[in-house]
C-alpha cells in the first residue's frame, strides 16, 4: 500500500465525505436551496471534515495495540505512516479547522475547538470507558448538523429531527462496533459496554436507544412541527427496523461488522430523505 492510500483509510475518506454530503444537504434541502453555493458553506464543511480526519488520526494513533488485535490487517500508524507524521497530521487539521471556525463565526469557532477536543480526549480515554466515548462521538456527530443552522438562523425544527437522528444512529453504531471489537478492547483493559454488560446486555440497551428515538420523532411531530410521515416510515423507520431484525440475530464478529456498515447505510438514506422533507 502506496502512503496516499493509507492517508485515505487513515482519515477514513468515505465516511468524510458523507459528513460532507449531511451538512450540504441540511443547509441546501432543511434551510435554503441557495445555501449550496455559499462560500460559507464550503468553508463550514471544510472545517468539519478536517477536524473529522484529525480525529480518525488521533484515535488510530493511541489504537495500534489494539488495532492489531481486532483488525491486524488494517493497521497503518507504525507501519506505513510514521506515529509523528500522524500526530503532526492530527495537530494540522484540528487547529486549522477550529481557526476556519473562528473566521466564519465565533460560536462556530468554540464547538470547533470543543469537537476537536473532545476528539482527542475521546481517542486518549475516553473510548475506553463504558458509554461516555460512544456518547461524545454521537453528540458531535448530530452537532455537524446544528452546527449549519448555526451559520444559517433561524433555528429549523426538521434539522434537530435530523441531528436526533445522527447522534442515534452514530451512538447504536458505536455500541455495535464495540460488540465486534469486544475480544482487543478486552485484552487491553478497556471498559466498554460490551464488556461490562455483555452482547446481551448492549443489545437490550440498543433497542432502548431506537425506542427514544422513535418517541422523541412523534413527539416532534405532534407538538413542534407536523412531519412527512410517509417518508419518515420509508427512509429511517423502515431500515432501523431491519436492522433490529438483524440485531437480534448476530453473534459474531462478522455480523456485528456488517451491522456496522449498515448503519452508514441508513445514514446516508436518512440523508436521501431530506430531498422530499
Amino acid at each position: 500500500m502506496v502512503p496516499l492510500q493509507a492517508l485515505v483509510r487513515l482519515t477514513r475518506i468515505w465516511n468524510l465525505m458523507i459528513i460532507a454530503l449531511a451538512q450540504y444537504a441540511a443547509a441546501s434541502l432543511l434551510i435554503s436551496p441557495d445555501t449550496w453555493k455559499d462560500p460559507r458553506l464550503a468553508l463550514l464543511v471544510l472545517s468539519t471534515v478536517i477536524i473529522a480526519a484529525g480525529g480518525y488520526s488521533i484515535n488510530d494513533y493511541y489504537d495500534i495495540k489494539i488495532d492489531l488485535i481486532n483488525k491486524p490487517d488494517r493497521v497503518i500508524v507504525g507501519k506505513i505512516l510514521s506515529r509523528r507524521f500522524v500526530l503532526l497530521l492530527h495537530t494540522v487539521c484540528s487547529v486549522s479547522g477550529v481557526m476556519i471556525g473562528f473566521v466564519l463565526d465565533w460560536r462556530i469557532g468554540i464547538v470547533n475547538f470543543l469537537s476537536a477536543f473532545f476528539l482527542w480526549w475521546y481517542s486518549n480515554a475516553l473510548k475506553r470507558l463504558p458509554f461516555s466515548g460512544n456518547f461524545i462521538v454521537a453528540l458531535l456527530t448530530g452537532m455537524a448538523v446544528i452546527v449549519v443552522n448555526m451559520l444559517y438562523p433561524p433555528m429549523v425544527a426538521v434539522a434537530w429531527v435530523y441531528a436526533l437522528f445522527a447522534f442515534f444512529m452514530t451512538l447504536i453504531r458505536e455500541i455495535i462496533k464495540d460488540m465486534e471489537d469486544l475480544k482487543g478492547d478486552d485484552t487491553f483493559g478497556c471498559k466498554t459496554l460490551p464488556i461490562i454488560w455483555g452482547i446481551r446486555g448492549s443489545k437490550l440497551f440498543v433497542y432502548l436507544l431506537l425506542v427514544i428515538f422513535f418517541l422523541a420523532v412523534i413527539a416532534i411531530h405532534m407538538w413542534v412541527k407536523q412531519l412527512p410521515v410517509p417518508y419518515f416510515l420509508g427512509c429511517l423507520f423502515l431500515p432501523m427496523g431491519i436492522m433490529i431484525a438483524w440485531l437480534i440475530r448476530a453473534d459474531t464478529k462478522k455480523d456485528f461488522h456488517l451491522l456496522s456498515q449498515f448503519c452508514k447505510i441508513i445514514m446516508l438514506v436518512g440523508i436521501f430523505s431530506m430531498a422530499f422533507v
